[in-house]
């Protein structure tokens, strides 16, 4: 069986002042029926690989296939077997329904009538959108703009869809409720195959068979949630909530792997990765010198966020 993804020494160059390399002779393997992640931070060059996989951009050097074809040389080949959605994009128009928004995207890849009809049918049903079915596409929320986005990925029925942040600004019960729908759709048909890009650990964790991590247009690392999570090794791994302070300077702290800081009501939440449990006084030391006080301090079992802390040095911000 051939891999769904294969991606070999792949190295993407913008030219202009400088030149910028966005991706960096690049590996990357994803078997056919994989749910497969992509994390990185901002910048780290998960949208190029996702535009030149779907045959937007071009390398400038290495090669790149998907679904058996060269991305360069069989490109109309690929962009009938596949589907593309991105979170917060504004895609329909305005004028148009849901329902003839979607009808719209299904006949612009050959879906029969009666096919087509009969999966956005079920795919309103599956994602409660279809007391919205007949509303102008303006009219709705932002939140049922995404689920349609989301519909028409599926409604096309591809063999390999990408989802750039596909629950990005949507509420909590959206979100787990379209993961529920991106596992059955994996599984409910053999070969199907997702590469998704988030932001949520959390969502990464729970639906991706394997991650692979990418930072400064280079893999990292690959491996599934559980194995990324064993790389942590012997580290520590602790949360502490602080009253607000600037906690950048911890970072050059000797045996600090990675942090991220996030404010919370009024709090700091930092969430850190150590080489060991020593290092945790000096930690201390430098929040309460910096002029800020420790509200709660606990250790926990490593996750992918620590994981990806550990290999990357920083989190997803």
């Amino acid at each position: 069986m051939a891999p769904a993804i294969e991606v070999r020494s792949l190295s993407r160059v913008f030219s202009g002042r400088g030149n910028t390399l966005a991706l960096d002779n690049v590996d990357l393997t994803v078997e056919e029926g994989e749910l497969f992640g992509l994390l990185g931070p901002n910048g780290a060059g998960k949208t190029t690989l996702i535009k030149i996989l779907c045959t937007l951009l071009l390398p400038s050097s290495g090669t790149a296939s998907v679904l058996g074809h060269d991305v360069d040389a069989d490109a109309k080949q690929i962009r009938k077997r596949i589907n593309m959605v991105s979170g917060g994009e504004i895609s329909g128009y305005g004028l148009l329904t849901i329902r003839e928004n979607l009808w719209m995207f299904t006949q612009f890849y050959g879906v029969p009538g009666k096919v087509a009809r009969e999966r956005i049918d079920s795919l309103l049903e599956a994602f409660g959108l279809q007391d919205k079915a007949d509303a102008k596409l303006r009219t709705v929320s932002t939140g049922q703009r995404q689920k349609m986005n989301i519909i028409r990925g599926f409604a096309t029925d591809p063999e390999l869809i990408f989802l750039d942040e596909p629950t990005l600004g949507l509420d909590v019960s959206t979100s787990i409720a379209i993961r529920n729908y991106l596992r059955e759709w994996v599984r409910e048909r053999s070969g199907r195959t997702m590469l998704l890009t988030t932001h949520y650990m959390r969502e990464a964790e729970e639906l991706c068979d394997r991650v692979a991590i990418i930072d400064r247009g280079r893999i990292v690392a690959v491996d599934t949630p559980a194995g990324l999570k064993r790389r942590v090794g012997s580290g520590s791994s602790f949360l502490i909530e602080t009253t607000p302070f600037d906690p950048e300077p911890m970072r050059s702290l000797p045996g600090m792997r990675g942090m991220t800081a996030r404010p919370a009501d009024g709090h700091m939440n930092i969430r850190m990765v150590l080489d060991d449990e020593s290092v945790i006084a000096d930690v201390i030391s430098s929040i309460v010198s910096s002029g800020a006080r420790v509200i709660g301090l606990s250790k926990n079992e490593p996750t992918l966020e620590d994981a990806f802390m550990h290999l990357v040095g920083r989190g997803l911000e």
